[in-house]
């Protein structure tokens, strides 16, 4: 019968790694902006997932494991390529109201958001991307990427001024000159 439990416990758990693709794709496509390379990292994700479920110790921690070995594929993948670990990103942001106007009015949002993530450094892009899209707390982004709380704070803090700035900067109409 103990068996059964954890056959079942590991089913489950299988489960919820496969329903976390979307998720460990969003985050993966905003750290690479390549939807191919996302695709792979979401896939690989799940392929070590699967095969290290055992090296799980704690069900409810699911998610930020998950996350944990997305970051190692990630970097991996950066060491593979001899990068100098600068990405670009992407966030999307939900249109609120249907219409063409709206869609179009979104898509220049998110093209300006993008613009100003892709220039953030990775550590930055990574915290504010786990945190405000993924919603993860700041002691989940901590483990995921192997770093102090400190860390995390300092960087989200310094992209979220970064991206105000360069973002309000975007916002302002351009100056005319007078020409005599």
């Amino acid at each position: 019968m103990v068996k059964w439990l954890q056959t079942r416990e590991r089913r489950d758990l299988a489960e919820k790694i496969e329903a976390s693709r979307e998720r460990l794709y969003r985050v993966a496509f905003a750290w690479s902006h390549d939807a191919m390379l996302a695709d792979d990292l979401a896939q690989e994700t799940l392929a070590r997932g699967l095969a290290r479920l055992e090296q799980l110790r704690e069900a409810e921690r699911l998610s930020s494991w998950l996350f944990s070995i997305l970051h190692r594929c990630w970097i991996d993948h950066l060491r593979g390529r001899r990068d100098d670990l600068d990405e670009e990103a992407l966030t999307e942001l939900p249109a609120d109201q249907p219409g063409p106007e709206c869609h179009a009015e979104a898509q220049e949002t998110a093209r300006r958001v993008r613009g100003a993530i892709a220039t953030l450094p990775l550590g930055q892009r990574q915290v504010v991307t786990l945190v405000d899209l993924e919603e993860f707390t700041y002691t989940e982004v901590a483990e995921v990427l192997a770093i102090p709380i400190g860390t995390v704070m300092s960087r989200l803090c310094r992209a979220r001024e970064a991206l105000r700035g360069l973002l309000e900067a975007a916002a302002q109409p351009p100056r005319l000159r007078s020409v005599k």
